[in-house]
């Protein structure tokens, strides 16, 4: 169960009546399209544009899962394709119609070794769900256990290995001439999506991946996942227990069942970045399909199931700092060292022009920036990016293309429940404060560089930024004493030795005492805590540090 193209290819050699038919099909779909590209596809007209689009997504759409999912991995590539295209691509539904009901008994029944009737109490004869590599169904097992049983399309993997195959093909022959900023390099942009197609239609590696998902959240009660039940799945059948609770779709729905949507949507975000900064493995595909609200409430977050891990991706742990390296960036305007970001991640190449690249980023940003973080919002951000990476030499690395994808869903679940909810403005709080709390090794050491120059002096116009920020969620103040009480703990912790030194370098100078620098640091301190509050975070942790049974 893996991508090689080589081998798929001497496959279907091997097989030209499948080779010949489905390459017919897929000329014959082509070729009105293609002449439209040819002819249209360099058009500055954003009308024509648009309805280029709109031929894709439908000739995308009647060819079947692989090119559904061909179009689901372009709507996350704005290096690959113009931005007029992407708002019609995003708008591909991963729906086809219910395989019969024989077929999915005959699939559970062979990979499972047993009768359906003795695997399941009850198998209704429709599915709840039919998308373009599986569907789901509704069962109950001996024990009375609900339970969700996903099977995959009767001979998807030898339906999606030909038409790879195909694809791969057409790519070489064709990339050149289509209106993409890349170039010949398409065949590697299809090895990629394959690769990953194969792994989502692995279902014990999504067991697998499920399994580690409810792992990395088994202490936050806000977020869930279902429980994979081993004897009733296998490669191609993965059974698990059943999440009651509606979709998030419809805010009223959800109102109905007396839920919060905002507070869904909180819980969505922070678990979104939770995944891609802390833990660095992240559901791909957090669409509302995907996504149980549960019944609960903890604080100011809903309680959130999450389903369906064929999506799944790794970020590095260098790639996880960088990322925070430039939302710190962000908020602090340094758009220098944005730059310098963009060529770590790879998103530059080290040669660009740096004057070039530097004045446009700030023309995308600063704008969006201008006003309070918690009106950014990251789908105009991304439109706009769109446009400069198809006139700048921007590309978007492989191993970031799940990640905008992650993104970009995101906020359209959030944007669905409630227009008026921007993720920036829970995203950038977020960072601030597990900056200032600095809980590992890593963030300490981005702590100091961000709170002191290279000559060692405080840059208090930095920290104040940090804290403004850390202060506000989606345009709410938010409660300042565990954030005045991690700060002080680290300050009197051994882990807080690095700063503690830098700390009394900084105000300590040249043999005498900087009183303006410590004055600075007070005033900013009481202005964004208050002395009752500095007092009560004080008191925190010193109680904490000296007595052995606090937590």
């Amino acid at each position: 169960m893996r991508y090689d193209h080589r081998r798929d290819l001497l496959w279907l050699l091997l097989r030209p009546w499948q080779l010949i038919g489905r390459l017919l099909v897929l000329l014959l779909h082509f070729a009105g399209l293609a002449v439209r590209l040819v002819t249209q596809g360099n058009s500055t007209d954003h009308a024509v544009q648009r309805r280029l689009a709109q031929a894709v997504l439908k000739t995308l759409t009647q060819l079947g899962p692989c090119f559904i999912k061909v179009g689901q991995a372009l709507s996350t590539r704005p290096d690959l394709i113009p931005s007029a295209w992407l708002d019609e691509l995003t708008k591909l539904q991963d729906q086809l119609p219910a395989f019969p009901l024989d077929a999915a008994r005959d699939i559970v029944e062979t990979e499972l070794g047993q009768p359906v009737g003795k695997l399941f109490r009850t198998f209704p004869p429709d599915p709840v769900a039919a998308a373009s590599l599986g569907q789901v169904y509704k069962a109950q097992l001996d024990n009375g256990l609900r339970v969700a049983v996903k099977v995959q399309r009767p001979g998807l993997e030898a339906v999606i290995r030909r038409d790879l195959v195909l694809l791969r093909l057409l790519a070489m022959v064709f990339g050149p001439a289509l209106p993409l900023n890349l170039g010949d390099g398409l065949a590697a942009i299809v090895d990629e999506f394959g690769s990953k197609l194969f792994e989502e239609i692995d279902y014990d590696a999504e067991a697998h991946h499920a399994r580690r998902f409810a792992r990395q959240f088994r202490d936050n009660p806000t977020v869930a996942a279902p429980a994979v039940i081993g004897s009733h799945s296998s490669r191609r059948v993965l059974t698990t227990v059943w999440l009651e609770g509606p979709k998030l779709r419809d805010p009223d729905e959800l109102r109905r069942h007396g839920l919060d949507p905002t507070a869904l949507i909180r819980t969505g975000v922070t678990a979104g970045l939770e995944q891609l900064l802390e833990h660095g493995f992240f559901h791909a595909d957090p669409h509302p399909g995907n996504l149980i609200a549960l019944p609960g409430r903890t604080g100011d977050k809903g309680h959130l199931g999450y389903v369906d891990f064929g999506m799944m991706d790794e970020i590095s742990q260098d790639d996880r700092l960088i990322i925070t390296d430039s939302i710190i960036h962000l908020i602090n305007k340094d758009y220098e060292s944005l730059t310098d970001d963009f060529i770590r991640l790879g998103f530059l190449r080290p040669d660009v022009d740096r004057q070039r690249i530097i004045p446009a980023l700030q023309e995308v940003l600063a704008m969006k920036l201008a006003n309070a973080v918690s009106d950014f919002n990251f789908k105009q951000v991304t439109d706009r990016f769109s446009e400069l990476m198809y006139d700048y030499p921007f590309r978007v690395p492989a191993r970031f293309a799940l990640i905008i994808r992650a993104l970009v869903s995101q906020e359209g679940v959030a944007l669905r429940l409630d227009p008026g909810f921007r993720i920036v403005g829970v995203a950038y709080p977020y960072v601030a404060r597990r900056l200032l709390s600095a809980d590992t090794a890593e963030l300490r050491d981005k702590l100091l560089d961000v709170l002191f120059d290279q000559e060692g002096r405080l840059r208090l116009e930095r920290l104040e930024s940090l804290l403004r920020v850390a202060r506000s969620e989606g345009g709410e103040r938010q409660d300042v004493l565990p954030l005045a009480s991690s700060g002080l703990r680290l300050l009197f912790t051994a882990d807080g030795r690095m700063l503690r030194q830098r700390l009394l370098q900084t105000l300590v100078r040249d043999d005498r005492l900087q009183t303006q620098d410590l004055v600075g640091l007070l005033h900013l301190l009481q202005r964004h805590f208050g002395a009752a509050d500095m007092a009560r975070g004080l008191a925190q942790s010193l109680w904490k540090r000296l007595n052995p049974l606090a937590v």
